[in-house]
């Protein structure tokens, strides 16, 4: 879905506004997301999930072609993670011990990435 897609469908399903409002409120949102996020900040949306500035230190990778250590750089990146409510949705046959399961295993990533 892209941004104007977004716009479309804010102006579809609340009304009471013009395309081009719904469009800068759009914006407003997705601007204040990035100020929010680049002040390092997490942000939650109820429902939805959070998003969450993470540093990665500086590490040596591999060159897949030679094999050679290449230093890669400390850096920050985005990630997501999903709330509860929006898994159920995105799979709705899926038990607790599915995520439970699920959990263990992202928990033992996370550490091995640091």
């Amino acid at each position: 879905m892209t941004k104007a897609e977004i716009v479309d469908s804010v102006y579809e399903r609340v009304g009471g506004f013009s395309k081009k409002e719904a469009a800068e409120v759009v914006e407003a949102v997705f601007d204040t997301m990035k100020e929010v996020l680049a002040s390092g900040e997490k942000i939650k949306i109820s429902g939805f999930g959070n998003f969450v500035v993470r540093e990665k230190n500086e590490r040596v990778g591999r060159n897949p072609q030679t094999g050679a250590p290449i230093p890669i750089s400390a850096r920050r990146v985005l990630t997501f993670k999903p709330s509860q409510v929006l898994k159920g949705i995105l799979n709705p046959h899926r038990t607790a011990a599915d995520d439970a399961a699920e959990a263990s295993v992202a928990s033992s990533q996370a550490s091995a990435a640091d």
